[in-house]
């Protein structure tokens, strides 16, 4: 009987180590959806948050140098696949890298490693979700510098590293590969000036992808005609038979002091709305887009991504619909408009000029 004995509990430790593993079948969801798990990460759109880590919020009174109302891991919780970050050094005198919105003295997020380790635990806590980070390196920090930066906050271990960087849509491993292979995150950085032999799984932005314009403070101005990178700029044709990702640009500025511009908030209702039929809704550019280029946008950024809800125009272009499952719901108000009558939305006049000459600066240096 002893053996026997043996083989149950071997049996029994095989079962629990099974069980203990990412589920691997298509009944599991991939970022959200089983419909996704099968298709390629440049087959699907990915909803991403412009200027990620700057949140307008009651702790900062709504500043208006916030781009979110809603941290970095909560937009993960709520479907957003995409974190866009700028890093800037402390200043002068002090090089630690940093996220701040344009200039340290103006939103500074905090370092560089703190928020790349809580995007490290999330993925942790998530092992089915592939995740895209696109760094706007202002600062031009070599791929040993953001190396360094990426290894101290325990990140590395979920870096994707392709074999050869893919020059089509199509040659991008399936989100089920990534997911089993646990290499579920794919860094952008725009740029990196002496390439990435030092952290081959640092990928530079325009070798991959292209973009549209972002600068944009009319609703009518909304355009897919690419923009950068330069050899692209200006043909549809030309930016499909690169075999580059599209990175579609969605959200508003307005102008202040001196023609300096910030982001619209007023108008993100409108700007993140689903509805087709609006001017310078999401739903509307985005089915544009996909019209004129012949595919849907690989990844669309916006400003207040709850607002609209921007989620709802991804997954009407992913194909998606009851099989979404594991987001957590966040409030679609905009949240400073809400608590304004409370008093707490007064941060936005006192950040004006510092904001209007931050973004001054961004705009001239190419940051936003």
């Amino acid at each position: 009987m002893l053996p026997l004995l043996r083989v149950a509990a071997l049996g029994s430790l095989l079962w629990q180590s099974a069980t203990a593993r990412p589920q691997t079948s298509t009944s599991t969801a991939c970022n959200n959806s089983p419909d996704l798990c099968s298709r390629g990460y440049g087959n699907i759109t990915h909803l991403g948050a412009h200027d990620s880590p700057f949140v307008s919020d009651s702790s900062n009174r709504f500043t208006s140098s916030g781009n979110q109302f809603f941290n970095s891991t909560t937009q993960l919780d709520a479907g957003v696949r995409l974190l866009s970050a700028q890093i800037h050094n402390v200043s002068s005198t002090d090089a630690s890298l940093h996220l701040c919105h344009s200039d340290c003295g103006l939103y500074d997020a905090g370092p560089l490693t703190t928020w790349l380790a809580s995007i490290s635990t999330w993925l942790e806590a998530n092992p089915h979700e592939v995740v895209t980070l696109l760094l706007v390196n202002s600062v031009n920090a070599d791929a040993s510098t953001l190396a360094s930066q990426f290894s101290s906050s325990g990140i590395t271990k979920f870096a994707y590293t392709p074999t050869t960087v893919p020059t089509s849509a199509a040659g991008w491993p399936t989100l089920q590969t990534l997911i089993n292979a646990n290499t579920r995150l794919i860094t952008f950085v725009a740029s990196l000036p002496s390439g990435n032999a030092a952290a081959p799984y640092l990928l530079d932005e325009f070798t991959s992808i292209w973009e549209n314009p972002y600068d944009n403070i009319s609703p009518s101005n909304f355009t897919c005609t690419p923009d950068r990178p330069a050899t692209v700029k200006g043909s549809l044709t030309t930016a499909k038979t690169s075999g580059k990702l599209f990175l579609m640009n969605h959200f508003l500025y307005v102008s202040q002091l001196f023609g300096i511009e910030s982001p619209n908030v007023d108008a993100s209702a409108t700007t993140n709305s689903p509805d087709t039929t609006l001017t310078g809704s999401l739903g509307s550019a985005a089915s544009t887009c996909k019209a004129q280029y012949g595919s849907a946008p690989n990844f669309i950024l916006v400003d207040w991504f709850n607002v609209g809800p921007a989620i709802s125009t991804v997954d009407s272009l992913n194909g998606v619909g009851s099989s979404v499952n594991g987001r957590k719901s966040v409030s679609t108000t905009v949240m400073s408009q809400t608590f304004q009558g409370a008093g707490v939305g007064v941060g936005r006049g006192r950040s004006a000029i510092a904001l209007v000459i931050g973004f001054g600066v961004a705009v001239l240096a190419g940051w936003i």
